[in-house]
């Protein structure tokens, strides 16, 4: 694998474990006034601080969990110990740790959901901060005038966090290496992933803000293309599926004139199938079948017979002339409407 191949891959991470430890309480204190010519003050000990919490915030700035990547352990600040003339302890300082917005947040020890954060400013409270313990004024009654009990802070709590990313788009691309998906998402938005006529040229999920008349826009999100066996590890596998999990339609990216020769029909039913491996759920989502590279000669002929192959409707574009995509946006932007309805 080349330099620059481990270079893009590590840029997107989409899963990390990391340790939150909130801050123990400060302990109370023992303490009794003394002052000239008062002689019976009486406690005066004050309560320890609360300690800090750890909070996981979705922040919209944020698309991948690399900013996470080195630092494994995020500790809260421990609250003040309380002080004499009945001083409170200081509140410690929450910790908060920035994730982006579709991030799933698992308690690692007993694999257990704790939020998922789909909109951006959502925040969790991963592990709260342990009470300030209580001073020896708290204990003063009729009976007991000079006490000498005090508490100390309880331990902040402390957690293993599985973070698990899913992309969110309302568009997901899928299809064959090579079927123009890259090439179509650079064209509709501003995303700029890599093309280049070779297999395998996205590494990694693309998002990007496709723009249409009247104020309307939506996101679409790329990944590496799909090859049979994909639920097995061929090729890159299905690690990436879970990006267009919550994707609201599918636009299935067909070559219509495949340099290996092969039939794209065939090619659609090998990842249909893929897609029914991974998830019913993800198969059942509405599509949109659309062949790419209709520039090409003999592409109508093609076209022809995928549709009589397929019995479904199929869009026609060609991503490196810009032919047909004002009507594949408008189309996309239909069916995104009866899906939301």
């Amino acid at each position: 694998m080349s330099k620059e191949t481990i270079v893009s891959r590590s840029l997107f991470v989409d899963e990390m474990t990391i340790t939150a430890k909130a801050g123990d309480g400060g302990n109370g204190c023992m303490s009794f006034r003394r002052e000239k010519f008062i002689p019976k003050g009486g406690p005066d000990g004050g309560d320890g601080g609360n300690g800090g919490s750890v909070f996981l915030q979705a922040d919209e700035s944020l698309n991948t969990l690399h900013h996470l990547a080195g630092r494994h352990h995020y500790k809260a600040k421990r609250g003040g110990h309380g002080r004499g003339k009945q001083c409170h302890g200081k509140n410690g300082e929450d910790c908060i740790v920035p994730v982006p917005p579709g991030t799933l947040i698992y308690d690692a020890e007993h694999n257990l959901l704790l939020r998922d954060l789909t909109e951006p400013g959502q925040s969790v409270c991963v592990a709260e901060g342990g009470k300030g313990g209580k001073g020896n004024t708290r204990f003063k009654s009729a009976t007991n005038q000079a006490p000498r009990e005090w508490e100390p802070g309880e331990p902040g709590q402390s957690r293993m966090l599985r973070l698990e990313l899913k992309l969110m788009a309302d568009v997901g691309l899928v299809g064959k290496p090579n079927a123009g998906k890259s090439t179509l998402l650079s064209r509709l938005s501003a995303a700029r992933p890599k093309i280049a006529a070779y297999p395998f040229t996205t590494l990694t999920p693309s998002l990007g803000i496709v723009e249409l008349s009247g104020f309307r826009r939506f996101v679409m999100a790329d990944i590496p293309g799909l090859i049979e066996g994909a639920h097995e590890g061929a090729g890159l596998g299905d690690e990436f599926l879970r990006h267009i999990e919550r994707t609201s339609i599918l636009v299935h990216m067909l070559d219509i004139c495949p340099i290996d020769g092969h039939d794209p029909a065939e090619d659609y039913r090998a990842i249909r199938a893929e897609l029914e491996q991974y998830s019913p759920a993800l198969a059942e989502k509405r599509e949109i079948i659309v062949a790419n590279k209709m520039d090409l000669s003999e592409s109508r002929l093609h076209l022809e017979t995928l549709r009589e192959a397929l019995g479904k409707d199929v869009s026609a574009i060609s991503a490196a002339t810009g032919d047909g995509m004002n009507s594949l946006t408008e189309t996309i932007w239909q069916v995104l409407q009866k899906v939301n309805e």
